[in-house]
Parts: structure tokens; C-alpha cells; sequence
């Protein structure tokens, strides 16, 4: 109800009571006769005025109790008209509000409508940028489906001059047979052991990378015992062409040792986690330890500065070598599935093989060929440079050990099912198996190694002795060390002729 209503109502009621008034008094002066006639001495009339009277007198005590009512009505119209203002003026200020609100959200709306605008034109810049990326996408597979046949076409070349080298090797066989057949009848020991050695190292000494070896001898006696880690040691490794023993222990420590002496040379610091292997450069100057705490440290031997923190494996690194032919190439392997390949140079890893079986250990057989044994008990080549498989075999039940000889001429691998095999890495097949009654491997950290003429294979055993086997003889029975008062869990042949082996409290020399 506005305001013009509510004075109109209020100018309706005066009115009313106006109108009231002025009936009042015409009744009265409509009366009035009749009341002087009553006054008048006739008895005749008397009766009847007096009816007329008392009718009137109701009629007007009615039209007195509709006034009455008419008041309370107007009362009551009015608090009404008030309450009705008061929510008039609520209601406006509602409306003033909402308008406000209503700009804040045109407002907003605008900014929204800016806002998406912009996204929608940074929506389509991306979707050209997809579309180009996708066009590079597919000249890249292209260019990969092209490496990809190159990579056939080399792959099958290079078996081609594998199967060339196998006959090779296989005419050399003949030759050895040959000779050893004329040498039992004619019964020359001494020129059947020359005729041994020119036979089986007919072919393998016109190839690349040969080193020429003395003959290493079978060690007898325990010439220098080292106690070297608190905890327990994890792994050993001698450097190459010295008599430098290098070993990692639980005490997340790797010392240098002098293999001459025994002594102590250097302790390289700052490892995390225990140690799991070890591995050296081909040029001696860095030391690298694959820990427990999923990360790899590296120091310079010289000084035994730390150089770096190579970190990308999410579970225990189990295994690390270096690579044979470029001194700045590390490969590392890890439960969590995978094969890492890393630049020293940089810190950084190169790229990564996934393998659906941790490979418990893994060894550089050249600059690009890298072998791995699984758990699964398969041994693997891999291609470093496409990170593929390029060939496998199965080895043991559990692979629990891999190595590889001076020469490159052999891969030693361990299991669990306490057999040591010797592997061509040409064709993959088994040349040597070697086992015995007591030799139990220790479990997975069980690490065999080859004498650096090639000839023999040192094995530590869960009893605490050490087997050695003689690749040449046929008998298969092996030379035993005893002296280790605990499991043999690493041994390590120098090139120099020492055999080192180490148990969970002390490290042997032996000669």
C-alpha cells in the first residue's frame, strides 16, 4: 500500500464520520416534532409517540454501535497501513539490495566471459601446438620404424659374422681334437698342455681387445687376513692391473686396501645405506658403491673426493660395472625392475630398460653390450644404445651372479641351484658347468669370479670354504680353501695373481 492509498483511506473515514454527523442531527431535528407533540397534553397520542420514540431511540442506539464498529474497522485499517508501509520499506530495501547484487554479478559475468575468451583462445593455440607436435610425433616414428629395419639389417649382419666366428670356433675345436687325439698316441705331456692352450685360444686371440695373460696359479694358503668392515662386508673389487682391493660394508664405508700388505690406503666417506657392489673405471680414477638406500655414490680415488650422487632408482640398487671400453659409462640394476645407464660425466642417467625380472646382477661384456641374470633365472644381452634385449637363455632357477672374463671370452653365472656355468657370449650357449657336494651358494649376494687367465673359477660357499675349479681339466673336481669362519659372500681375482675373498667379518688374501 503507497502512501497516496493510505491518505485516501484515511480521508474516506472523515468523511464517513461527517456523513454520521450530519445524519445525527437531521434525526434529531426529524424527532424533535414528535417529542414536542408528546409534550403536548393529548392522551390520545401518548401511546403512540411513545413507541415512535423508543424506536428511535434503538435505531439511534444502532447506528451508535455501527459507529463504534466502523472506529475499531478504522483502527485497525490503519496499524494495517502501518505494517504494510513497514514491509513496503523492507521490501525496497530488499530491491536496492538485489539491484546491487545484480550489478556484482553482471560485473562478474563480464569477467567471466574475459576469462573464458582467453582460455578459449589459449585452447586453440594449444591445439595447434598439439597438431604440429603430433605431425612431429609421426615423422619421428617414421624415422624410427626406418632405425628400426637399419637395426634389423644390423642385428642380422652381425649374426651372420657371429655364425662365421662359431664356425671359426668350431674348426678350432676339430684342430684341438684333433691334435689331442695325436698327442695321447704318441704320449707327450708336455706338448699336449702347449697344444691345449694354442687350440683353445686359437680364435679368441685374433680378436679384438685380447690381453695376453700369464698362466695364473691355483692359490693354497691364506697369506694376509683383513678385518674390514663393522657389520659385515657387502662386496669386493680389485683395480685393474694393480694390487689395490677395493670392499664396501654394511658400515656404509668403502676402503682401499693394499693386497701386498694388508694395509689400510684410504676411506672414502659419505655413502648412505649399506653396500651392496662395487665397481671401478677402466682408468682407475673413479670408485662407485650401489646401496641399500636406492642411490649410487661415487668418489675419485685420488683423494677420495666425492663426485657423485647418482639417484633415480626407487628400490635397492643390487648390482653396478662400468663399462669395459668408455670410462664414463655406469649401468646399475634394481629391484624396482630396472636397468639404468648413467654418464659420469654429467651424473645424469642416459636411459632406462625395464625388465619384467629384477636382475640381481649385471656386467659390460663391450662399450654397448651389457649382460644382466634375472630371478626368473633368465641371463640377458642387452643393446645400451636402443635398450633392448638382444638375446637371452635361461641360466639357473634364480640367477643370483653374473660376471664376465679379462678377455670377454666368457660370462660366470651362479643360482641358486648351486651350479656355476660358463657361457660363450657369441652364442650364448652353456661351455662350462662346475659344481659340487658341499658348495652351496649364498643365497643373492653370492659373487664367483674368473682367474684373469680365464682358466679357473673361484666360488665361495654357505659353509665358509672356497672352491676352485680348473676350466681345462675334465674331472670337474675342484680345489677347497678352508679358513673363512662364516659364508663366503665375494671374491675377487687381481690381475696381478692374488685371489681375495670375503665373508661377514674379515676379508682373506689368498696365494
Amino acid at each position: 500500500m503507497t502512501m497516496v492509498e493510505a491518505e485516501a483511506g484515511k480521508e474516506a473515514i472523515r468523511r464517513a464520520l461527517r456523513s454520521l454527523r450530519r445524519r445525527h442531527l437531521v434525526e434529531e431535528g426529524a424527532h424533535r416534532p414528535a417529542i414536542e407533540a408528546l409534550a403536548r397534553p393529548f392522551a390520545a397520542q401518548a401511546v403512540e409517540w411513545k413507541e415512535k420514540a423508543e424506536k428511535h431511540e434503538l435505531e439511534l442506539q444502532q447506528c451508535y454501535k455501527a459507529q463504534s464498529r466502523l472506529s475499531e474497522q478504522l483502527v485497525t485499517e490503519i496499524e494495517e497501513g502501518k505494517a504494510s508501509k513497514a514491509l513496503l520499506k523492507e521490501k525496497e530495501t530488499l530491491i536496492t539490495t538485489m539491484q546491487t547484487e545484480l550489478e556484482q554479478t553482471r560485473e562478474e559475468n563480464t569477467q567471466l566471459k574475459q576469462s573464458l575468451e582467453e582460455k578459449t583462445s589459449a585452447l586453440d593455440l594449444i591445439i595447434q601446438e598439439h597438431q604440429a607436435v603430433k605431425a612431429e610425433l609421426e615423422q619421428a616414428l617414421t624415422k624410427q620404424k626406418v632405425a628400426e629395419d637399419e637395426n634389423r639389417n644390423l642385428i642380422d649382419r652381425w649374426m651372420l659374422e657371429k655364425m662365421k666366428d662359431a664356425e671359426r670356433l668350431n674348426e678350432a675345436n676339430a684342430m684341438y681334437e684333433e691334435m689331442v687325439l695325436k698327442l695321447k698316441s704318441a704320449g707327450v705331456g708336455g706338448i699336449q698342455h702347449n697344444a691345449l692352450q694354442e687350440a683353445d685360444g686359437i680364435i679368441r686371440r685374433s680378436e679384438a681387445g685380447y690381453m695376453d695373460i700369464m698362466e695364473t696359479p691355483i692359490p693354497s694358503t691364506c697369506r694376509i687376513t683383513i678385518r674390514a668392515h663393522d657389520g659385515g662386508c657387502g662386496s669386493i673389487i680389485f683395480q685393474h692391473n694393480t694390487d689395490k682391493l677395493i670392499s664396501g660394508g654394511q658400515d656404509q664405508t668403502v676402503k682401499i686396501w693394499s693386497a701386498h700388505t694388508g694395509a689400510l690406503t684410504s676411506t672414502l666417506q659419505g655413502c648412505l645405506g649399506s653396500v651392496n657392489d662395487l665397481a671401478v673405471t677402466n682408468d682407475n680414477k673413479f670408485v662407485i658403491a650401489a646401496c641399500s638406500s636406492n642411490k649410487l655414490f661415487v668418489w675419485e680415488v685420488n683423494g677420495g673426493r666425492p663426485r657423485h650422487t647418482l639417484t633415480g632408482h626407487t628400490k635397492n640398487v643390487s648390482s653396478v660395472d662400468a663399462s669395459w671400453v668408455k670410462s664414463c659409462v655406469l649401468a646399475s640394476s634394481s629391484n624396482d625392475h630396472t636397468i639404468k645407464i648413467w654418464d659420469l660425466q654429467s651424473g645424469f642417467c642416459k636411459s632406462t630398460i625395464m625388465s619384467g625380472s629384477n636382475a640381481n646382477s649385471l656386467a659390460f661384456i663391450d662399450g654397448d653390450t651389457l649382460c644382466s641374470g634375472h630371478r626368473d633365472g633368465h641371463l640377458r644381452l642387452w643393446d645400451i644404445r636402443s635398450a633392448k634385449c638382444t638375446s637371452q637363455t635361461f641360466a639357473h632357477l634364480d640367477v643370483s651372479s653374473v660376471s664376465v672374463s679379462r678377455n670377454r671370452n666368457f660370462i660366470l653365472t651362479s643360482g641358486k641351484d648351486n651350479v656355476h656355468n660358463l657361457f660363450d657370449p657369441r652364442t650364448m650357449e652353456v661351455c662350462g658347468k662346475f659344481k659340487a657336494m658341499g658348495n652351496r651358494v649364498v643365497s643373492s649376494w653370492g659373487r664367483p669370479c674368473i682367474s684373469p687367465d680365464e682358466n679357473s673359477i673361484a666360488a665361495g660357499a654357505n659353509d665358509g670354504s672356497v672352491y676352485i675349479w680348473s676350466r681345462l681339466k675334465k674331472d670337474g673336481v675342484p680345489t677347497i680353501l678352508q679358513g673363512h669362519s662364516s659364508s663366503v659372500v665375494s671374491s675377487a681375482w687381481c690381475g696381478l695373481g692374488p685371489l681375495a675373498t670375503a665373508d661377514k667379518h674379515h676379508i682373506y688374501i689368498w696365494t
